[in-house]
């Protein structure tokens, strides 16, 4: 039987995998696999949802494309490898949300601004590079499919540089200082499936809305920078 169409919120993960985060691995997986299986127990929400993961040092590699978490059995592998290179997640996601976008409209959906959230342990090892990039894809008279980005900050990542990748102040968060970062990594990601979740939930009512969650031993980053 063909699926109802309906309207959906692509959401994009980007996880660094820099050589920094090697002592986190198992914790990283983990909270892949935790918001793969949290999407998969809300049949309801899921059906809203289309969730991609991508993982990112020197450049981007997909570790789940775009995907239906009700349908959807394999689950995203992390690789930790090279460098914190901002500019080659920006570079990707110019070319891959609007495409994505493309794609789904193509299947019948009705798709909302997608939203990215982006989890990095450290500053860009392509100094301002990527500012130009992240420019163009934030930028809706440029990039009409330009997502909502909220950046959340671990270990040695600055507030002031999380601020700058959010597109709006409250969705930059960083770990309160002495914050384990295996412990940071589990709260974002608990965070982020409650965040898709009350998304999704509000996506089937009379007030669609983005709802982002602050994860627990974070702060809002803008109250770090001023």
């Amino acid at each position: 039987m063909a699926e109802t169409k309906g309207v959906l919120l692509p959401a994009y993960v980007l996880a660094d995998e820099s050589g920094s985060m090697a002592p986190h691995e198992a914790e990283l997986s983990n909270g892949l696999v935790s918001l793969c299986e949290g999407l998969r127990a809300e049949p309801m929400v899921a059906a809203k949802l289309r969730l991609a993961v991508l993982g990112f040092s020197d450049d981007v590699e997909v570790r789940m494309a775009v995907a239906d978490m009700r349908h959807e059995t394999s689950l995203p592998k992390i690789e930790i490898r090279g460098l914190t290179n901002y500019k080659a997640v920006f570079d990707d996601l110019l070319d891959r949300i609007p495409s994505d976008v493309q794609w789904l409209r193509g299947e019948g959906y009705k798709v909302h601004r997608p939203v990215v959230f982006f989890l990095s342990d450290g500053q860009p090892t392509d100094g301002g590079a990527w500012r130009k990039p992240h420019g163009r894809l934030t930028d809706r008279a440029q990039t009409p499919t330009a997502p909502n980005i909220v950046a959340c900050g671990i270990g040695d990542a600055q507030a002031a540089t999380m601020v700058e990748v959010a597109t709006r102040p409250e969705f930059a968060f960083v770990a309160k200082p002495g914050t384990d970062i295996g412990q940071a990594v589990a709260e974002f990601f608990h965070a982020l499936t409650a965040s898709l979740v009350a998304s999704g939930h509000a996506l089937g009512s009379g007030s669609p809305q983005l709802v982002v969650n602050r994860p627990d031993q974070f702060s809002m980053a803008i109250d770090e920078v001023g």
